[in-house]
């Protein structure tokens, strides 16, 4: 028997002027925000969502998510575009549909809370540009983290969709933290709060066919707010817990469009469409209206983000996310960061430490920031960590976390981690119950004073007041005040075209054409040698083509530096003979770029504080001159997102510093010199 909620079969009818459903199911499309975001790290630009703009507006979207997440930090830091001017051009050609956004809670689009008058003010702006809908999450479903973002959405007059991130602490929806009761009594939360609509965040991809049917029906008989499911493909199992929930009752789903689906990112609109087709809850989409979209997709957009994609699997599932549960896109960073430090080999001791971190830090959801939080902090714990002690370097992230600057966690947090983590920080070594930002100072006003002479309007203020060092940069670039690096510039189709032929001629072993002249035959003089590359040996030949050299200085010649020629006496004899011309001499060599005042030679001048691993420098905390205890913080390296405050290594005073706030480093970088 099907229950009141179940799909129900009409006659089939394949007329995309068919009569409406009785109770047709709501999409909201996340193409043009967490499809780039989950498939090539969120650099889809502004330039590559208009083709397919209208034609989006005219599916038929209950709303379309184009905007938030992290698309706010790439695009100022990466893409060099504004992320407020991306609204108000989509919205030119996107007039019927609502846009939605995901906000952070109080944490807004960035990666920590942030003081109640910047939140205020950055709702109050998202909505005047553009913004319909806020789907509104926090990492640790601490809804105190909403108290003053909602109340700004509702006078705004905008749709507050309230989030459950959705967790595990078992294979299966259970255990003694994440359990149906957990769940209905946040959705009851949400209800009281005025939610508009309620959704389940799933960013992992974790939730299963049958807890996805149990835990709709029982939120659609405790709560009255429309229930929307939001839930990753990474591990495969969303089109079919999708399809269950649809049969629960569930309201609205959200889905991509073919070519930005399945990976880690998320299930395919089309499949949908054909399979509700002629039942109660069919969508009444065109399918053919979505072939023309996607064709447009296919050939114009994303052939410029092809080398983006992750192609080193041929599956398009990652189970491993059932046993580590951490969202791809954070996955991505992790192994990115990984290579970058030389240690992908430790990719699976990170998978065995992070549910012990997770455990060690209050059992939390791992989405956006507590996935970076305890990603970055495994990565640490697997490199740094010895057999004597654990957490030898903990990020500023994590101790604020437990100090309860992001709020209150699902379990306890290890006492012991917390009481490490805590030793020393600036706030007081006693955990805060109290709403998170309650102690935060305000900071707008401080953001208007930064800025001055460069930010024209509030909307550029906020830009700083949420990034301030790649903010700043980024202002600077939009008014021309620096010039935007080269990797800033979009890629052309042309440019794709000239890079595919490239790799089609490396393929067929063409790619370096041969010269047309015959080679000569080889003179008496040919010397062969050894020649080692990557670890293989290539013997080759050597012909001198004027003179006839010791084999000993044929092996050293490259390592030895060419002799500068004898200067030409000013005047001859008159009886001297002619000699042959004199070689022109060298021209002179372009002084050298001078070597940051730490670097590596220089170490006998003081103690080496060295990067542990690349990242970008936030900021120093001390400048040259400056009196240091060993053990105190003298730099602030950002990497993933996460800030690692660098201790001295040693006492003494500060004697050069190599860099400025905004650079990048690479592992080994000297930061700074302790003498």
């Amino acid at each position: 028997m099907l229950n009141e909620n179940a799909v129900k079969l009409a006659p089939m009818n394949y007329d995309p002027q068919r009569p409406k459903a009785e109770n047709p199911l709501k999409i909201e499309d996340l193409s043009l925000r967490d499809g780039h975001q989950s498939l090539f790290a969120t650099r889809g630009r502004t330039e590559d969502m208009i083709p397919v703009a209208e034609l989006m507006d005219e599916v038929g979207f209950w709303a379309m998510e184009v905007w938030g997440g992290a698309t706010f930090d790439t695009m100022h830091r990466f893409l060099n575009e504004d992320p407020w001017q991306r609204l108000r051009t989509l919205k030119k050609y996107i007039r019927k549909t609502p846009f939605s956004m995901l906000l952070r809670g109080q944490n807004l689009v960035g990666y920590r809370n942030y003081a109640d008058d910047v939140a205020k003010v950055f709702v109050e702006r998202a909505a005047v540009n553009g913004v319909d809908v806020f789907r509104t999450f926090d990492a640790l479903n601490d809804y105190r983290n909403f108290e003053i973002v909602v109340p700004a959405i509702k006078a705004a007059g905008k749709h507050f969709q309230g989030c459950i991130c959705y967790s595990l602490t078992e294979p299966r929806m259970g255990g003694d933290v994440y359990t149906i009761d957990y769940y209905v009594g946040k959705a009851k939360e949400l209800e009281a709060m005025g939610a508009d609509s309620i959704c389940i965040k799933d960013m992992a991809g974790l939730i299963a066919p049958y807890d996805a049917y149990q835990l709709v029906r029982a939120l659609k008989q405790a709560v009255k707010p429309p229930i929307h499911l939001h839930s990753h493909f990474t591990s495969g199992m969303s089109p079919l817990s999708m399809l269950k929930a649809i049969e629960a009752g569930v309201d609205i789903i959200d889905t991509v469009l073919a070519p930005y689906a399945y990976r880690t990112s998320h299930a395919a609109l089309e499949p949908f469409v054909m399979a509700l087709l002629g039942t109660n809850r069919d969508t009444g989409f065109d399918i053919r209206l979505l072939a023309r979209i996607n064709d447009i997709l296919e050939k114009e957009v994303m052939p410029k983000y092809r080398h983006l994609l992750d192609d080193t699997k041929m599956s398009i599932i990652d189970i491993n996310v059932l046993l580590h549960q951490t969202p791809g896109g954070m996955l991505s960073n992790l192994v990115n960061q990984l290579k970058q430090m030389d240690a992908l080999d430790r990719i699976d001791d990170v998978f065995r430490e992070l549910p012990r971190v997770r455990k060690d830090l209050g059992q939390i959801p791992l989405v956006t920031p507590t996935s970076q939080i305890v990603g970055v902090q495994t990565v640490n714990n697997v490199l740094f960590d010895t057999p004597e002690e654990r957490y030898r370097m903990i990020t500023d992230q994590v101790k604020d976390l437990c100090y309860g600057l992001y709020g209150r966690t699902a379990a306890p947090i290890n006492p012991e981690v917390q009481k490490k983590a805590l030793k020393g920080y600036p706030r007081g070594e006693t955990p805060i119950t109290v709403r998170a930002a309650s102690v935060l100072e305000p900071e707008l006003e401080k953001a208007k004073e930064a800025t001055r002479g460069i930010a024209k309007d509030i909307d550029d203020v906020l830009i700083y007041a949420l990034y301030p060092v790649t903010g700043l940069r980024f202002l600077k670039w939009k008014y021309g005040l620096e010039t935007p690096p080269e990797e800033t510039r979009p890629i052309t189709l042309e440019e794709v075209r000239r890079q595919e032929e490239l790799v089609a001629k490396a393929k067929k072993g063409l790619l370096v054409e041969k010269p047309q002249k015959p080679a000569p035959a080889p003179g008496p003089n040919l010397r062969k040698f050894n020649v080692f590359v990557d670890g293989e040996a290539f013997e080759v030949g050597v012909d001198p083509l004027d003179a006839v050299f010791p084999i000993q200085t044929i092996r050293h010649m490259a390592a030895a530096p060419a002799p500068a020629p004898s200067p030409a006496p000013a005047v001859q004899p008159a009886s001297a003979s002619i000699p042959a011309p004199a070689p022109a001499p060298a021209p002179a060599a372009p002084a050298p770029k001078p070597a940051p005042a730490a670097a590596p030679a220089a170490e006998a001048e003081g103690a080496p504080l060295k990067a542990p691993m690349p990242g970008m420098v936030v900021r120093y905390l001390k400048q040259v001159g400056d009196a240091v205890q060993e053990g105190e913080t003298v730099v602030v390296l950002e990497a993933m997102k996460m800030e690692n405050a660098l201790p001295a290594p040693k006492s003494g005073t500060v004697r050069s510093i190599a860099f400025n706030s905004g650079d990048s480093v690479k592992k080994g970088d000297v930061l700074a010199l302790i003498g």
